[in-house]
């Protein structure tokens, strides 16, 4: 290789490394003015809403001067920029205060109940995911036939049906007429002192040890509540792929691939929906974060023992500390999933990594 071949090479090389460092400085950037906009909100939002955070810990009898010296510990008397300051830097640590409710700390409480939300939306995006993107992909294909009606009539419900009226509809039936799911819970009464989770993830952690009586409890406990959820992913991520794949049929690709004379599974299959699945890693990352955040509905009517209704149960107990800590829980993976799948389409997206 000549000494020119070389500098050129070298040139490529450092150029790659340059946009690379910038792409993960953008990235970090966005991370971090996103992460400080949630605390922004929530801080605000701890402020203006008419509940007093002295009184919920001490209660509307205090004496004044006790009230007083709490505000002055809590940091309540300092400018809001302080406050937001230390706000800030308690959050960095994980520190979210005291639930009132349970009087441990919030991030305890959060770490007991979030394997429970993520358990039921990963089972209901993968619910949703394994029947959506199929579905989608015969929407499209079939284009105008009664399966693409029947798709788009499916979406259509997802969106406009309450989550909840669907949730108690399911019980009415599933429970309460046919008896083929358990009660609202999480586990049967039976097992909640003889089983001890691992992960916190029952159905896993059941696997594990090998009790498969308590995995099929837990399995008829949070099948509905999944589903249901799936429901909701399915009808979001079907109504995506058939897009997707509707745009990505009319590529030029497509008719070339066809005037060569390849099969129409392997076109459909094998081309057009492997070209489709780039931007379908955002869809079903995007859904999946939908639910993490989205399952308060189902959580409340289902007595599911997620982060869900352990802020339901904070904010009906005016325990704003909880509700904050929850929030920005949920939130910090919410960010972090949308960070991380904006990524995973740069790297698998060819098209991306000029810009």
């Amino acid at each position: 290789m000549s000494v020119a071949e070389n500098q050129a090479a070298a040139g490529r090389g450092s150029a790659r490394a340059v946009a690379i460092v910038s792409s993960l400085g953008r990235f970090l950037v966005v991370a971090v003015t996103t992460y400080l906009g949630l605390l922004a909100v929530t801080f605000f939002i701890g402020r203006v809403i008419p509940i007093d955070p002295v009184l919920a810990v001490l209660g509307d009898r205090a004496p004044t001067a006790v009230v007083e010296r709490t505000r002055r510990e809590m940091g309540l008397d300092l400018p809001w920029i302080e406050q937001f300051y230390l706000y800030v830097k308690a959050a960095l640590r994980g520190d979210f205060g005291t639930s009132v409710l349970t009087t441990n700390p919030v991030m305890s409480d959060i770490r007991r109940v979030f394997p429970a939300t993520i358990e039921l939306a990963t089972l209901g995006t993968f619910i949703g995911a394994v029947i959506g993107v199929p579905l989608g992909v015969l929407a499209a294909v079939k284009r105008g036939s009664l399966i693409d009606q029947v798709a788009r009539i499916v979406g259509l419900i997802g969106y406009s049906v309450p989550i909840f009226w669907l949730g108690l509809l399911g019980l009415v039936l599933f429970y309460a007429k046919l008896q083929w799911i358990a009660f609202p819970a999480r586990l049967d009464v039976v097992y909640e002192y003889t089983f001890t989770p691992i992960t916190g993830f029952y159905l896993l952690d059941a696997a594990i040890q090998g009790q498969w009586d308590v995995f099929y409890d837990a399995w008829r406990h949070i099948v509905l509540p999944a589903a249901l959820l799936g429901y909701l992913s399915l009808a979001y991520i079907s109504r995506m792929t058939r897009s997707f794949m509707l745009n990505e049929l009319a590529q030029e690709y497509i008719v070339a691939a066809r005037a060569k004379g390849l099969s129409e599974r392997r076109i459909i299959w094998g081309h057009a929906l492997r070209n489709a699945a780039v931007p379908m890693v955002t869809v079903i990352a995007l859904s999946y974060a939908n639910l993490l955040e989205g399952s308060v509905l189902t959580e409340t009517v289902f007595s599911w023992p997620g982060i869900g209704l352990y802020i339901t149960n904070s904010l009906q107990n005016a325990d704003m500390n909880a509700v904050l800590g929850g929030t920005i829980a949920i939130g910090s993976v919410f960010i972090a999933i949308n960070l991380f799948s904006d990524l995973l389409y740069r790297l698998l997206d060819p098209r991306t990594k000029t810009g």
